[in-house]
């Protein structure tokens, strides 16, 4: 499943951002990428049956069994994992080919995925997002309305070994306060757009002409 080979990734920055189901990953992410400039998503593949209000190519690239096995030969993907009892991946070049471009890309992935990322790319950010209590993240599962009791008993178990991942990240966010959390998120992005080497390359320019000598 993973490769220890490294892949240098030279301009923006990849984003590895994981959490629990029910911690309010996927709407943290989509207000952060409407407010933010210059960030994305990258679309992942599954296995999975397409849920009410999803379209492929947007949420995910659904495919079957078969296809994705096939990408897994191929080393299509910078990871996959099977989570419950699907599978799902993240295209290597799809991944990659914006933050070469110097657009900064989010992975939403699991745990499992964020390792085998981490392999690849060490240059790679990852941020955990927690949920501020059990009790709040299993009423955000019921409050979805689409499974049934066993399986939110079920995820709520899986969120558990989720979260006992929680230090391998980077950085870890609480999504007790909605605008705490995103804003949490914002100041982590513009944090590293202001790391010297970054900002360098972006105000060469600028420092070019405050560094010539009069």
């Amino acid at each position: 499943m993973s490769n220890t080979n490294s892949v240098s990734v030279p301009q923006g920055t990849l984003y590895i951002i994981s959490a629990p189901s029910g911690a309010g990953k996927t709407s943290l992410v989509k207000s952060l990428v409407e407010k933010t400039a210059g960030i994305s998503v990258s679309v992942s593949h599954t296995t999975r049956p397409m849920r009410p209000g999803e379209q492929d190519g947007v949420h995910y690239h659904f495919v079957d069994q078969a296809t994705f096995g096939a990408m897994i030969e191929a080393g299509a993907f910078v990871e996959y994992a099977r989570v419950f009892d699907n599978f799902y991946g993240t295209s290597l070049t799809g991944a990659l080919d914006k933050v070469r471009e110097g657009v900064d890309v989010i992975l939403e992935i699991d745990w499992q995925g964020a390792q085998q990322v981490r392999q690849k790319i060490p240059e790679s950010v990852s941020i955990f997002i927690l949920p501020p209590s059990r009790a709040i993240l299993e009423q955000r599962l019921r409050a979805r309305g689409q499974d049934s009791d066993e399986v939110i008993a079920r995820r709520t178990r899986e969120a558990v070994t989720e979260m006992s991942h929680h230090a391998e990240f980077d950085y870890l966010v609480v999504n007790d306060d909605f605008d705490t959390a995103l804003a949490d998120l914002q100041a982590i992005v513009r944090a590293r757009r202001l790391r010297m080497a970054a900002q360098t390359a972006h105000l060469e320019k600028l420092l070019a002409d405050l560094l010539t000598a009069i």
